[in-house]
């Protein structure tokens, strides 16, 4: 269990995606109407409830508001997985209409993520290097009117 990896992953898809792209989109988020044919041995997004090891809870959502899918995932990945991870990312990234940033990868021990970032049909990972860390007292947040 060591070696645990926060995923998370929000993106748009086209309204007209395929009924056979949202049924395996369905089977990965463990949603009725699901099919999988695509070689995955099981859902990569499937799991609820409280996370074991990187706190908070584990989702996984697809919405429509008519015109787009929305698509929120927040979930435990092990590295045995990232073939599987790799694969679905990058097949999502040819289908999304997001541009930027869509979501990270981070171990659970670690204070910065890998960004995932989309633009022109593809998604790329940004890593993060920190030499230094500015951190503030009294702000989380910070305040646009300072």
């Amino acid at each position: 269990m060591a070696d645990i990896y926060e995923f998370q992953l929000t993106l748009d898809l086209p309204g007209s995606l395929p009924p056979q792209d949202l049924a395996l989109l369905r089977w990965h988020l463990g949603q009725e109407g699901g099919r999988q044919d695509d070689g995955y041995a099981y859902p990569l997004w499937g799991d609820r409830g409280p996370a074991l090891r990187i706190g908070g809870a584990l989702v996984g959502e697809l919405c429509s508001d008519g015109p787009q899918w929305a698509l929120t995932v927040r979930q435990e990945a092990h590295p045995d997985e990232f073939d599987d991870l790799r694969r679905m990312v990058l097949w999502l990234g040819a289908r999304t209409t997001t541009e930027g940033t869509v979501g990270y990868l981070r171990f659970h021990e670690s204070h910065v993520p890998d960004v995932l970032v989309a633009e022109a049909g593809a998604v790329r990972s940004a890593v993060l290097r920190v030499e230094k860390v500015l951190e503030s007292a009294t702000e989380v947040i910070p305040d646009p009117h300072a």
